[in-house]
This record gives structure tokens, C-alpha cells and sequence, in this order.
């Protein structure tokens, strides 16, 4: 079973919206996904999206380090931001085998925009974080990172690296699959990856129309109320 999993911590720019558009687009372009997590410390209640409780109170970006806790997921998993839009058919998403977006300023560096594991595979990096979240969160812990920001990708590519797991990068072995939003352009696709400031509730053109889907045509999903998986 093919699972995807997103975050969506309170209290930032994101809301049960952009959760639901993910799912939208996911169900449309990406079917093989059986089933869609949202880690979430908010009473969301989207259609086809399981709520999981967060665990911890890490901040930010540091709570996508929930997504590797261990008997979160059986099968393939795939860790997928919350601005990803897609636009076209994403299935190779789904495949098996450890495999991440390179970052797209620093080559050779794993991205967690999208980034996708077996299982129970990655949960020594849960294990490793939670034991002691403040070393991790503290810049410099991983070791000098040229220009990068210091976040849950540059600790996410160092435990990685200490394992000897190094994943296969996406833009390499799917060359047409992930696309980087250009306003300049209109076409885009199938993945669509937006980068620093950019996002889809600001994009132009197909992309934007995409990100909408069927809620941008006046059929959004009928409230519910939460189901939430306590693990």
C-alpha cells in the first residue's frame, strides 16, 4: 500500500485548505495512493484525509520529523509538502524505493519536499531527533552548510548520511516527473515544486487553476467530522 504523508503545523501560513487541494490533486493525478496522512496538532476534518495527532511540539518545519515515526505507514511512503501542486500523471511517485528531491540549491543535498521511504524504514531518524530535538534544532549541529538555512532537511541529509543511506534523487531517475514554478511560463508539470517565496495561492495561469481543482469550481468536500488516528 502506497501512503502519502503531509504536515500541517498551526499557527503559519497554512490551513485544512491547502490539505485538501493537496488531496485533490493527488487523487486525480496520483490514484495509486491508497491513503493520505496529515500529521496535524489542528482539528482537521478533509475528505479522504486521515488526521494523525502530532506528538511532539517541535516547531515550524521540525514537526515534518513526525512523518518517520515508527508504525506510521506499512508499504511505500512518501513525505510530500503541503505547496506541491500537480498538474498531470504523478504515479511514479508511488513506486517503491528510497528516493528524495535534491535540493535545489545545494546539489547533492536532500530535499524534504518530497522524499520517500519503505515502512519503518527512516524511523531511526524519529528516534534519533526526539532523543534530542534541541542539539538537532540548534544551526550548526549538522556541520557547516554553505548558505543554507538551518531546518529539517540539513538534519534529515546529515542523519542520512551518518547511516550510510544515501536516496536516489528523484530529478534523476524520473528527468520529466518534477518541475520547478517559473512565472515566466505557464506550463508546467506534472509535479509542480515551488521554491522561496512562490506558492500556488499566489501562482498565475494552469498552475493556479490546477492548485484550485474541483474546489476552485464550486464543488468543495462536504465537512465531516475528525477521525483521528491515535498511534
Amino acid at each position: 500500500m502506497a501512503t502519502l504523508i503531509t504536515v500541517l503545523k498551526g499557527g503559519g501560513r497554512y490551513d485544512a485548505t491547502w490539505v485538501a487541494r493537496l488531496a485533490d490533486g493527488v487523487r486525480r493525478h496520483a490514484p495509486t495512493f491508497e491513503r493520505i496522512l496529515c500529521l496535524t496538532d489542528l482539528p482537521l476534518a478533509v475528505d479522504g484525509v486521515e488526521r494523525v495527532p502530532l506528538r511532539h511540539d517541535w516547531p515550524a518545519w521540525w514537526a515534518k520529523m513526525e512523518a518517520f515515526r515508527p508504525g506510521l505507514v506499512d508499504g511505500t511512503a512518501l513525505l510530500c509538502d503541503l505547496d506541491t501542486v500537480l498538474t498531470g500523471p504523478a504515479d511514479a511517485l508511488a513506486e517503491p524505493g528510497l528516493a528524495a528531491m535534491e535540493d535545489y540549491f545545494h546539489r547533492g543535498r536532500v530535499s524534504s519536499a518530497l522524499l520517500r521511504w519503505h515502512g519503518d524504514e527512516l524511523s531511526p531518524l524519529y528516534a534519533a531527533f526526539a532523543a534530542e530535538p534541541e542539539r538537532w534544532m540548534r544551526p550548526g549541529s549538522c556541520g557547516p552548510v554553505p548558505n543554507a538555512v538551518h531546518g529539517d532537511q540539513v538534519v534529515i541529509d546529515h542523519l542520512l548520511g551518518r547511516r550510510d543511506r544515501r536516496p536516489l534523487f528523484l530529478q534523476h531517475r524520473y528527468p520529466a516527473l518534477l518541475d520547478f514554478y517559473d512565472p515566466r511560463r505557464d506550463a508546467h508539470g506534472p509535479v509542480v515544486i515551488f521554491i522561496g517565496d512562490a506558492k500556488p495561492d499566489t501562482a498565475q495561469g494552469s498552475v493556479h487553476a490546477a492548485w484550485l481543482g474541483s474546489r476552485g469550481k464550486g464543488n468543495p468536500d462536504s465537512p465531516r467530522p475528525p477521525s483521528a488516528l491515535e498511534r
